[in-house]
């Protein structure tokens, strides 16, 4: 499903309220049938996004090893974010947390920005970012948005393997993150009157399994152990601490902005 078709609509999770995939075949079959897209990679995009947006940024998305990149955020009036070793903002959120108020930040990332750029082509309504930092507020703000009969896709970013273009690493960390949106979506979880598609429900059961010890899990994860062994163990406990903010981030005009 590479292809840019839609997915069969049997992959679409009607007639479910709340509904979970993954990457951007996911954000294909989900998007255009869902009234809100959030989007999730806890590792580090939408934890980044998040954290700018806290400090009162401003954020773009940009595709990844794009060399307009520069240009881009030039036009826009934005700094180009980098790699964290150089200094200056990058996608670590401890550090866009200390953003003076009303930076515009250009943020390319393989995974959480590239959907970002492709999810309102696939017929994305309204898109936020969400993360394990605000979690309850993405989804208390989605479910006020859609109404009664409103449907959300909740679409995990995933690593890739080897390359930044390898195929879908289905990452922990994200399912985690997806999973803590999708509970406060659905306290209940009841079975008799379902609103989580089965496989809304399985990230939602993954995330209340490992809620008590959530930087546990995310340090240990593949992706946690790569940012450990670079020496930031603060960028694990950044996007591992949940519901510390109520800052909801939405895609607005290219940028995510607070709603």
């Amino acid at each position: 499903m590479n292809n840019g078709a839609r997915a069969p609509q049997n992959y679409a999770q009607a007639p479910f309220s709340y509904r979970f995939d993954w990457g951007l075949d996911g954000l294909r079959a989900l998007a255009a049938d869902a009234d809100l897209v959030i989007l999730v990679d806890v590792v580090l995009f939408t934890s980044a996004v998040c954290a700018a947006v806290e400090s009162g940024s401003v954020v773009l998305a940009h595709p990844w090893n794009d060399t307009s990149a520069a240009a881009f955020a030039a036009e826009q009036r934005a700094v180009l974010a980098g790699r964290r070793e150089d200094g200056g903002p990058s996608l670590s959120p401890t550090d866009l947390l200390t953003l003076s108020s009303g930076t515009r930040v250009v943020l390319p990332s393989p995974n959480g920005s590239t959907l970002t750029w492709n999810a309102l082509e696939l017929g994305a309504r309204r898109v936020l970012a969400g993360c394990l930092r605000n979690a309850t507020a993405t989804a208390e703000f989605a479910r006020r948005q859609i109404g009664p009969r409103g449907s959300i896709a909740v679409i995990a970013a995933g690593e890739r393997w080897g390359t930044a273009d390898g195929p879908l690493r289905p990452a922990v960390e994200d399912l985690l993150g997806a999973g803590a949106i999708l509970a406060a979506l659905d306290p209940s979880g009841a079975v008799s009157n379902p609103c989580c598609s089965p496989e809304a429900r399985a990230a939602r059961a993954a995330f209340l399994d490992a809620r008590p010890r959530l930087y546990d899990h995310l340090r240990r994860s593949a992706s946690g152990q790569n940012l450990a062994g670079r020496g930031w163990d603060d960028d694990i406990a950044t996007s591992a601490a949940l519901d510390v903010t109520s800052v909801v981030a939405e895609l607005v005009d290219g940028a995510f902005v607070a709603a």
